[in-house]
C-alpha cells in the first residue's frame, strides 16, 4: 500500500510530452508551434541586424570624432623605431 500513493514514476510522466489524440487539436498544436518557431527567427533576425547597424553606426560615429580632431597641419604625427647604427667591417 505505501508503493501505491509514493510512486516516482507519476512524477516523471507529469511533465512528460504528450500528443493530444484528437487530430485536429493535433494539427493546431503543430501549427502554433510553428508559428512560435517563426516568431523566434524573426525576432533573432531583426535583433541580429540591429546590433550589426548599431556596431556599423558607432564605428562611423567614432572615424567622423577622429577626423574632426585635427592639429596643426605643420605636425606630421608618426611612429618612429630607433636603429642602431651599422657597424662596418674594418677592412682597410
Amino acid at each position: 500500500m505505501y508503493n501505491r500513493f509514493f510512486q516516482f514514476n507519476t512524477l516523471r510522466t507529469l511533465f512528460a510530452p504528450r500528443k493530444p489524440r484528437h487530430p485536429l487539436v493535433r494539427v493546431a498544436v503543430g501549427l502554433l508551434g510553428l508559428a512560435i518557431l517563426a516568431a523566434l527567427v524573426f525576432v533573432g533576425v531583426f535583433v541580429g541586424a540591429a546590433m550589426i547597424i548599431a556596431g556599423l553606426a558607432w564605428k562611423l560615429l567614432a572615424q567622423r570624432k577622429q577626423a574632426s580632431r585635427q592639429s596643426d597641419p605643420q605636425v606630421v604625427d608618426a611612429e618612429y623605431r630607433v636603429v642602431r647604427k651599422q657597424a662596418l667591417p674594418l677592412s682597410r
